[in-house]
């Protein structure tokens, strides 16, 4: 077989004698730099969005963290925080991941919402919690889970949040939440949606406190209002957007850790810059991750999955968070506490 000369060959050569847009003729180059720069643009865009929708969106990660708030003394526990998985029945891939974390085993399982993203989502879900509903268990709501998604221009994120676009549509949830909440509550999993409740974790007595979506005005933090009980070992916050506002609350009663998601850690990043926006109150060096919060902490996870509408991630892979409770630092020990 003759060997395939190199581009450019005899095409080039045609076209350069006969001085079209290909060659040398000055004509010729200027309309070639002409094009040449929109083509590398429109080539770039496509692999970017290549990337974005079908490598880093399943390019699942676990974020393993340790969260000082115990007394001095008490047993560590592992919590497994996961939150927006905005599923759809095909997302073979995240079912089989987060199944697969039950291999971690955490002492609890603590859900923060935007669970689903269709409305034959519930078994799906339930499939990718699998093993994982055999183990203590606690869950709040999110907006996706009661309305079906809707395409929104992502960009408009930058300079306001989407909660408006709830107050405008004036309809019914479509979504199955009740029945999403009624089998998680089988399985025994805590409901927190604007509760409190007390469950064994481990060796410990862990107090919780939850809300609904703030994000549609379904948050009643005075039905949880009031300070914790000092006699649990920990306190723990649980919602769906990390509002300051419902934060300041927490704190001001006692809670030691807040676990929020909501944001997706912004999605579509800026390399070397971070999120562009969080879809709510919380400032965006706190959009993700573990952060000390007015003397308390808080974790918001970037979730682990997307709205069917906008199906990209761009620097910001999704995850889950194994969060590993230790003891404060010993006051007899030189420090008083790391809030």
């Amino acid at each position: 077989m003759p060997a395939v000369p190199p581009w450019p060959h005899q095409d080039y050569r045609v076209a350069r004698d006969s001085g079209s847009i290909g060659g040398d003729h000055p004509g010729g180059r200027t309309v070639r730099k002409l094009y040449s720069v929109p083509l590398a643009l429109a080539g770039t865009g496509a692999a970017t969005f290549g990337y974005a929708s079908l490598v880093e969106r399943n390019w699942f990660r676990l974020r393993r963290l340790d969260v000082p708030v115990l007394p001095p003394g008490r047993p560590s526990v592992r919590i497994l925080h996961v939150s927006d998985a905005h599923l759809t029945p095909g997302r073979r891939r995240l079912i089989d991941w987060v199944r697969a974390l039950d291999a971690l085993e955490p002492d609890l399982v603590v859900n923060t919402g935007d669970s689903l993203g269709h409305r034959d989502a519930v078994g799906p879900f339930l499939d990718a919690l699998g093993p994982l509903l055999d183990r203590p268990g606690v869950f709040v709501f999110g907006s996706n889970d009661l309305y079906s998604p809707t395409f929104k221009n992502p960009l408009r994120y930058i300079w306001r949040t989407s909660k408006s676009d709830y107050a405008k549509r004036r309809r019914e949830p479509d979504l199955p939440y009740r029945e999403l909440a009624s089998s998680l509550r089988a399985a025994g999993w805590l409901d927190l949606n604007n509760r409190i409740g007390r469950l064994k974790v481990g060796d410990l007595d862990v107090e919780f406190g939850g809300i609904d979506d703030s994000h549609i005005n379904r948050d009643r933090y005075d039905k949880i209002a009031g300070p914790v009980d000092p006699q649990a070992d920990v306190h723990l916050g649980v919602l769906h957007s990390p509002e300051p506002r419902n934060l300041d609350r927490f704190v001001a009663d006692g809670y030691d850790l807040m676990l929020a998601g909501h944001t997706h850690g912004g999605q579509v990043c800026v390399p070397f810059y971070g999120a562009l926006a969080t879809n709510c109150g919380i400032d965006r060096p706190r959009v993700k991750g573990l952060h000390p919060y007015s003397g308390a902490w808080l974790n918001v996870s970037a979730g682990l999955g997307t709205s069917p509408t906008a199906p990209m991630r761009f620097c910001c892979p999704p995850e889950a968070s194994l969060l590993t409770l230790v003891p404060r630092p010993d006051p007899a020990k030189g420090r008083t506490s790391p809030r």
